[in-house]
């Protein structure tokens, strides 16, 4: 068996947050991820959107975490040359009840820190986007996109430039907590057991079943985990619209909303599908309802525009209709088991909040 001091579970982007975190604040630090390389699964199928913070619940951990690491975000791009857009958004209403809760989604952005949003009439808001038909908007001017492969890159860098490693092909297969850290079970082509000071479970989807495999975690601690996938279309042709287009939210999710990448390619989504087991395959019939979403304020999308793009799954920790969740970051204050600090439901806005997430990590495994 070897020793080591910490161990993150996952090379997504909080779990490259987290490690650089954690290298750079002097500790010794692997990283252990299942797939072949960074960032395969969450981390590289959403909408590379950097959030403004608007819709969660005044001061849950996924609110704090936003807001504020959308600046850190902002900060970090700008310092090391991150391809990034500060392109603005659209929240969009097309009936009088939606333009009605215009008015609540802003007041609980300023609630959340983020006083900047704007309300415009249907004329200034068509002045802003031609092609787009509403009742009323909201301008989120905080609103951004990003290379998020770019980005996990370069928080791979500087974990390694810190002193973290990084093993890929390594899924963690089990664990035991010893009362000094967690030993560990690791499978691959060179299956290892190590003993760890600090475990820190980042494994995203799989975060809840590493949980319930380590030996002395308290079960009533472990969420459940259901699977939320998301699909997006691409449409074919240019966009008519420079800013990011999302409609009032839908439970589940944001609604099947337009976002644009740094090359200008539009895409849509994502919706909510709710599945039993992973899977990313993208159903072309689905593109029926994207349509009939998408025209209610953007009626000049033609048929045949709409191409199967890709798909992303959110790690939920509550079933389809249960009130929306929280970030979880779980230490041993919470569960008891020393040296384990536990990452559960991190789903948008993970990217968005992920400097700022392991900075609160950082801080958990700290304070043991």
């Amino acid at each position: 068996m070897e020793d080591v001091d910490c161990v993150v579970v996952g090379a997504g982007v909080v779990g490259l947050a987290v490690a650089r975190a954690l290298a750079q604040a002097g500790r010794e630090v692997i990283v252990l991820e299942a797939a072949e390389a960074i960032g395969t699964e969450t981390s590289s199928r959403n909408s590379e959107v950097i959030h403004a913070g608007i819709y969660y619940a005044q001061g849950s951990l996924i609110a704090r975490s936003c807001v504020a690491g959308k600046w850190m975000l902002y900060d970090y791009c700008r310092e090391r040359g991150i391809p990034h857009a500060n392109c603005g958004k659209l929240i969009v209403a097309t009936d009088e009840e939606e333009a009605g809760r215009l008015l609540g989604i802003q007041a609980r952005a300023a609630a959340n820190g983020v006083p900047d949003l704007r309300l415009l009439t249907r004329e200034e808001a068509r002045a802003m986007e031609p092609a787009l038909v509403c009742t009323a908007a909201l301008h989120s001017p905080s609103t951004g996109i990003i290379d998020s492969h770019a980005y996990m890159l370069s928080l791979q860098g500087d974990a390694e430039n810190a002193g973290a490693a990084f093993a890929f092909h390594a899924p963690v297969l089990s664990g035991r907590a010893t009362g000094r850290g967690v030993e560990i079970e690791v499978g691959g082509a060179e299956p290892v057991r190590l003993a760890c000071r600090t475990l820190v479970n980042s494994a995203g989807l799989h975060a809840p079943r590493l949980a319930r495999s380590i030996e002395g975690m308290p079960a009533e601690h472990v969420p459940g985990a259901w699977y939320a996938k998301g699909n997006y279309f691409t449409l074919t042709g240019r966009s008519p619209f420079s800013r990011l287009i999302y409609p009032v939210p839908v439970p589940g999710g944001l609604g099947t909303h337009l976002t644009i990448d740094l090359g200008g390619q539009a895409r849509f989504g994502p919706d909510v599908e709710w599945i039993d087991a992973i899977s990313y395959e993208v159903d072309p019939r689905r593109g029926e309802s994207f349509y009939a979403a998408i025209r209610r304020w953007w009626p000049g999308l033609k048929d045949g525009q709409l191409a199967p793009g890709y798909a992303g799954i959110r790690p939920k920790t509550v079933p389809p209709g249960a009130p929306a969740q929280d970030f979880v970051v779980q230490g041993p204050r919470e569960h008891g088991v020393a040296g384990l600090v536990h990452l559960f439901g991190i789903e948008s806005p993970g990217l968005t909040a992920s400097l700022a997430l392991a900075a609160h990590v950082a801080e958990v495994v700290a304070a043991g």
